[in-house]
This record gives C-alpha cells, sequence and structure tokens, in this order.
C-alpha cells in the first residue's frame, strides 16, 4: 500500500476524532449554558420573593459557626 494513501486516511481518522470531541464539548457548553440559565432564573425568582420584606432584615446574620 502506498504510504501517502495511509497517511490521508490517518490523516482522515484523526480529524474524524477531532470532530467527536469538539461535538462532544459543544454539547457539555451547552448544557451548561442551559443549567446557568436556571440558576439566574430561580435567583430572580427568590429575589422577587423578598422584595416586600422589611429593609434590613437579615442584615446581621451570624454565619459564621
Amino acid at each position: 500500500m502506498d504510504m501517502s494513501l495511509v497517511t490521508a486516511l490517518l490523516g482522515a481518522q484523526t480529524g474524524m476524532t477531532q470532530l467527536a470531541v469538539a461535538g462532544r464539548l459543544a454539547r457539555m457548553n451547552a448544557d451548561q449554558g442551559a443549567a446557568i440559565a436556571k440558576l439566574v432564573d430561580a435567583a430572580a425568582r427568590n429575589m422577587s420573593s423578598l422584595a416586600n420584606v422589611a429593609a434590613g432584615i437579615g442584615g446581621k446574620l451570624d454565619i459564621s459557626a
């Protein structure tokens, strides 16, 4: 078998592996983005439920324990 053909096949296989890894990384980043969006949404909902709390509530909370 010609060495240039072997080299081309190995290069193609390496390229396919790189594409597979890049696809997995892209899906992971998309999942992380969705999780961050859910976290921000939950924080916004929690803050809106605390909007009617009197000023100063929780300001002197001791969390050192």
